[in-house]
C-alpha cells in the first residue's frame, strides 16, 4: 500500500503545479479523517488498532477520493465521503479484504449523488488565465465560503473538460470547433492531460515493480481506446478521438490505482481482462450517454457486484478427478 502511495506522487506533483496547492489540503483532510475513522472503527469491534492502521490502506482510500473531488470542495464534503467510506463500505462489510465495493469510488458516489452542486467546482489550469486565486484565498473558501472582495466562484471555477465536451456537443457543435475552445489541449484537457500522464507513470512504476498486473489497466485502457475509437470513426463530428479518453477525467487514475484493488477485483487472470474490459466500455457509455461528465465510479461500482460471477466462470479447469471412498 505504501508503495502504491508513492507511486501517486508524481500525479500529485503536477496536479499541484498546473491546479494550485488546494489539493494537498484535500488529502490531508481526507487523510486525518481516514485514520481517525478507522481508528474508531477497529475499536468499535475490538480489532487491535495499530496493525491496521499501519497498513495504509485507509490512507490510499483517502487518497483516491480526494484526488476523485474538486479541490475547492468545502472541508466537510471531503470528511464526510471519507468516513462513509472507511466505516460503511468497508468496516460494515468486515473490514479488509472482505469489502465487495471499492471505497473510495462508493465515497464519490454518494458525494456527486448527495451534493453534486459542490461537486462541480473544479479549477482551472493556471495556463487558462483564471482570477488569480491565492492559496490562503482557496483555504478561506473551502474553510469558510468566502471568495475575496469582487470575485464571484465562476471566476476561479470551470467545467472538467468532459463537462464542457458533452455540453457543448448537446448545443449541436462539432468536435472540431469545441476542441478549438481554450480549455483542452494535444490529448485532452489543458494540465489535466499532463496530470494523467502523472498518474500513467506511477502506474508503469507499479506494473515494473510487479505490484499489479498488466491485466486489468490494458484491458480497460484498451476497451475504452476500442469503443471510444468504433464510435469516433463512425461519426468524428459527434464523437471524440480516442486518446482523449484516455488523458481526460479518471481514465490513468482508474487503470493503475482504481481498479486494480486487489480486494474488489477478479483473481483470475482471464476475470481480471473481462472485468477491466467491462469497466472501460461501461465507463465511455457514461460518459457520452449517461447523466455523469465521467463514469469510472460508476463502472466499477456496477463491475464490483460481478466479481463473485466473473471469478465463478473463470476458474481453471480442474484435471482429474476424486474417486468415491479415496
Amino acid at each position: 500500500m505504501l508503495r502504491v502511495l508513492l507511486a501517486l506522487l508524481p500525479g500529485i506533483a503536477l496536479y499541484v503545479w498546473y491546479f494550485g496547492p488546494a489539493i494537498l489540503l484535500s488529502i490531508t483532510l481526507a487523510s486525518i479523517t481516514a485514520l481517525a475513522t478507522e481508528a474508531a472503527m477497529l475499536k468499535l469491534r475490538n480489532r487491535p488498532i495499530k496493525p491496521f492502521l499501519s497498513d495504509n490502506s485507509a490512507l490510499l482510500t483517502a487518497w483516491l477520493l480526494a484526488l476523485s473531488i474538486p479541490p475547492l470542495a468545502p472541508w466537510w464534503l471531503i470528511v464526510v465521503g471519507t468516513a462513509f467510506a472507511i466505516s460503511i463500505s468497508k468496516h460494515l462489510y468486515g473490514g479488509l479484504g472482505n469489502n465487495p465495493f471499492n471505497p473510495a469510488m462508493i465515497g464519490y458516489a454518494v458525494l456527486i449523488i448527495s451534493f453534486p452542486v459542490h461537486m462541480t467546482h473544479w479549477l482551472g489550469p493556471n495556463p487558462l488565465g483564471h482570477t488569480d486565486f491565492s492559496f490562503a484565498e482557496q483555504l478561506s473558501y473551502i474553510f469558510k465560503g468566502l471568495l475575496p472582495a469582487g470575485s464571484t466562484l465562476d471566476a476561479v471555477t470551470m467545467a472538467t473538460p468532459l463537462d464542457t465536451l458533452k455540453t457543448q456537443l448537446h448545443l449541436s457543435l462539432p468536435v472540431q470547433e469545441i476542441r478549438n475552445m481554450p480549455i483542452f489541449g494535444y490529448l485532452g484537457g489543458k494540465g489535466s492531460e499532463t496530470v494523467a500522464i502523472g498518474f500513467a507513470i506511477g502506474g508503469a512504476y507499479l506494473l515494473f515493480a510487479r505490484i499489479i498486473s498488466w491485466h486489468l489497466p490494458v484491458a480497460f485502457l484498451a476497451s475504452l481506446f476500442a469503443t471510444a475509437g468504433i464510435f469516433n470513426l463512425t461519426d468524428p463530428t459527434h464523437y471524440i478521438a480516442p486518446l482523449f479518453h484516455w488523458f481526460s477525467g479518471a481514465s490513468m487514475l482508474a487503470a493503475f490505482f482504481i481498479i486494480t484493488d486487489p480486494v474488489t477485483s477478479p483473481t483470475t487472470a482471464k476475470g481480471k481482462l473481462i472485468f477491466g474490459a467491462g469497466i472501460g466500455v461501461l465507463t465511455y457509455l457514461i460518459r457520452v450517454f449517461g447523466g455523469f461528465p465521467d463514469g469510472v465510479a460508476f463502472a466499477t461500482l456496477l463491475f464490483n457486484i460481478c466479481v463473485p460471477l466473473i471469478d465463478a466462470w473463470t476458474q481453471p479447469k480442474v484435471f482429474g478427478k476424486k474417486e468415491s471412498g479415496k
